[in-house]
Protein backbone atom coordinates (compact mmCIF):
# COMPACT_ATOMS: atom_id res chain seq x y z
CA UNK A 1 0.00 0.00 0.00
CA UNK A 2 1.42 3.02 -0.93
CA UNK A 3 1.60 6.37 1.39
CA UNK A 4 -0.91 8.42 -0.16
CA UNK A 5 -3.68 5.46 -0.13
CA UNK A 6 -2.36 5.15 3.27
CA UNK A 7 -3.04 8.84 4.06
CA UNK A 8 -6.09 8.82 2.11
CA UNK A 9 -7.44 6.13 4.51
CA UNK A 10 -6.42 7.81 7.58
CA UNK A 11 -7.55 11.21 6.49
CA UNK A 12 -10.79 9.92 5.71
CA UNK A 13 -11.47 7.37 8.49
CA UNK A 14 -13.66 8.12 11.37
CA UNK A 15 -10.73 8.14 13.97
CA UNK A 16 -9.70 11.82 12.23
CA UNK A 17 -13.20 12.90 11.79
CA UNK A 18 -13.89 12.14 15.65
CA UNK A 19 -10.65 13.76 16.62
CA UNK A 20 -11.62 16.94 14.59
CA UNK A 21 -15.06 17.13 15.86
CA UNK A 22 -13.51 16.66 19.71
CA UNK A 23 -10.71 19.36 18.99
CA UNK A 24 -13.50 21.98 17.39
CA UNK A 25 -15.52 20.96 20.64
CA UNK A 26 -12.37 22.03 22.70
CA UNK A 27 -12.02 25.25 21.25
CA UNK A 28 -15.68 25.97 21.83
CA UNK A 29 -15.52 25.25 25.77
CA UNK A 30 -12.32 26.52 26.33
CA UNK A 31 -14.13 30.03 24.94
CA UNK A 32 -17.15 29.42 27.67
CA UNK A 33 -14.71 28.82 30.11
CA UNK A 34 -12.65 31.35 29.52
CA UNK A 35 -15.62 33.85 29.44
CA UNK A 36 -17.09 32.12 33.00
CA UNK A 37 -13.64 33.08 34.25
CA UNK A 38 -13.26 36.12 33.46
CA UNK A 39 -16.82 37.43 33.64
CA UNK A 40 -17.94 35.52 37.03
CA UNK A 41 -15.07 33.95 38.80
CA UNK A 42 -12.80 37.15 38.61
CA UNK A 43 -15.25 39.87 39.59
CA UNK A 44 -16.32 37.10 42.25
CA UNK A 45 -12.70 36.88 43.74
CA UNK A 46 -12.14 40.45 43.28
CA UNK A 47 -15.34 41.54 45.61
CA UNK A 48 -14.31 39.02 47.74
CA UNK A 49 -10.48 40.02 47.95
CA UNK A 50 -10.67 43.32 47.34
CA UNK A 51 -8.45 42.98 44.05
CA UNK A 52 -9.10 42.76 40.14
CA UNK A 53 -6.95 39.56 39.18
CA UNK A 54 -7.11 40.65 35.91
CA UNK A 55 -5.16 44.13 36.48
CA UNK A 56 -2.75 42.35 38.59
CA UNK A 57 0.52 43.26 37.29
CA UNK A 58 4.26 43.86 38.84
CA UNK A 59 5.76 47.14 36.16
CA UNK A 60 9.30 46.97 35.64
CA UNK A 61 9.63 49.93 33.83
CA UNK A 62 7.54 52.83 33.57
CA UNK A 63 6.72 54.32 30.38
CA UNK A 64 8.57 57.45 29.14
CA UNK A 65 6.61 60.40 27.90
CA UNK A 66 7.44 63.77 25.93
CA UNK A 67 6.64 66.17 24.21
CA UNK A 68 5.98 66.42 20.45
CA UNK A 69 6.75 69.96 18.21
CA UNK A 70 2.73 70.08 18.88
CA UNK A 71 3.16 70.62 22.70
CA UNK A 72 1.06 66.76 23.10
CA UNK A 73 2.50 64.19 25.41
CA UNK A 74 3.66 61.28 23.36
CA UNK A 75 5.19 58.08 24.69
CA UNK A 76 8.67 57.11 23.97
CA UNK A 77 8.96 54.16 26.01
CA UNK A 78 6.67 51.78 26.19
CA UNK A 79 6.14 50.01 30.20
CA UNK A 80 7.07 46.77 30.92
CA UNK A 81 5.42 44.74 33.18
CA UNK A 82 4.62 40.92 34.50
CA UNK A 83 1.05 40.38 34.09
CA UNK A 84 0.81 37.69 36.89
CA UNK A 85 -2.94 38.41 37.13
CA UNK A 86 -2.94 37.33 33.76
CA UNK A 87 -1.26 34.01 34.64
CA UNK A 88 -3.88 33.68 37.68
CA UNK A 89 -6.77 33.63 35.77
CA UNK A 90 -5.19 31.02 33.00
CA UNK A 91 -3.99 28.92 35.90
CA UNK A 92 -7.90 28.94 36.99
CA UNK A 93 -8.89 28.48 33.42
CA UNK A 94 -7.27 25.23 33.19
CA UNK A 95 -7.87 23.94 36.66
CA UNK A 96 -11.94 24.36 35.32
CA UNK A 97 -11.09 22.35 31.91
CA UNK A 98 -9.27 19.58 33.68
CA UNK A 99 -11.95 19.13 35.86
CA UNK A 100 -14.76 18.88 33.37
CA UNK A 101 -12.83 16.68 31.52
CA UNK A 102 -12.18 14.46 34.25
CA UNK A 103 -15.80 14.20 35.54
CA UNK A 104 -16.50 13.67 31.63
CA UNK A 105 -14.25 10.90 31.52
CA UNK A 106 -15.58 9.46 35.23
CA UNK A 107 -19.30 9.13 33.85
CA UNK A 108 -17.99 7.66 30.73
CA UNK A 109 -15.81 4.65 32.17
CA UNK A 110 -18.11 4.72 35.16
CA UNK A 111 -19.36 0.79 34.78
CA UNK A 112 -22.22 -0.44 36.32
CA UNK A 113 -20.50 -4.00 38.17
CA UNK A 114 -23.40 -6.20 37.94
CA UNK A 115 -24.10 -5.17 34.22
CA UNK A 116 -23.62 -8.23 32.37
CA UNK A 117 -21.69 -7.37 29.02
CA UNK A 118 -23.30 -8.00 25.79
CA UNK A 119 -22.94 -11.39 23.35
CA UNK A 120 -20.56 -10.65 20.50
CA UNK A 121 -22.69 -11.21 17.54
CA UNK A 122 -20.98 -14.10 15.75
CA UNK A 123 -21.19 -15.39 19.44
CA UNK A 124 -25.00 -15.46 19.22
CA UNK A 125 -25.28 -15.95 15.19
CA UNK A 126 -22.98 -20.04 16.20
CA UNK A 127 -25.31 -19.92 18.92
CA UNK A 128 -28.22 -19.84 16.25
CA UNK A 129 -26.81 -22.66 13.79
CA UNK A 130 -26.07 -24.52 16.79
CA UNK A 131 -29.70 -24.64 17.59
CA UNK A 132 -30.58 -25.31 13.73
CA UNK A 133 -28.65 -28.44 13.43
CA UNK A 134 -29.84 -29.36 16.34
CA UNK A 135 -33.35 -29.91 15.03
Amino acid sequence: MGMISEFKKFATGGSLIDVAIAFVMGMAFNKVITAFTGGIVSPLLGYLLGVDLSAMKKVLREPVMAMNEAGVPVETVSEISVAYGAFIMAIIDFILIAFVCFMVIRSVLKKDPNAVPPTPANEVLLGEIRDLLKK
